[in-house]
């Protein structure tokens, strides 16, 4: 069973919104810090945003601070990233990951990938 899913990646106009959604079937789940991560073409994979299990505190780089919002969804085993006022840079696949240390936050050495969605902002 694969651990994680991506879904919600599309084509949007900038400005434009949408709501990424990763499923997990990593359990506990509750109990799994969880980060966005994005990679566009040509460069480096880059982080966006985690949510620790341990007070549900939120972290997001400085790129998308203010548009995008993380959220988890522990009944559902589903973790959220709803990104507005997209901009073309923001064109990329987006990956979900997940972990069970608390530390893991930005960086890569999150145990469990998705295999990623497309996110394409048209100017």
């Amino acid at each position: 069973q694969v651990p994680l899913v991506e879904s919600g990646g599309g084509l949007v106009h900038t400005g434009g919104s949408l709501r990424l959604s990763c499923a997990a079937s990593v359990r506990p789940f509750s109990f799994y810090t969880l980060g966005w991560f994005r990679q566009a073409p040509g460069k480096e994979r880059e982080f966006l945003a985690a949510i620790s299990w341990i007070g549900g505190n939120t972290y997001y780089a400085d790129s998308v601070k203010g548009r995008f919002t993380i959220s988890r969804d522990n009944a559902k085993s589903t973790v959220y990233l709803q990104m507005n006022s997209l901009k073309p840079e923001d064109t990329a696949v987006y990956y979900c990951a997940a972990d069970r240390r608390a530390g893991v936050i930005r960086s890569f050495e999150y145990e469990y990938w998705g295999q990623g969605t497309q996110v394409t902002v048209s100017s």
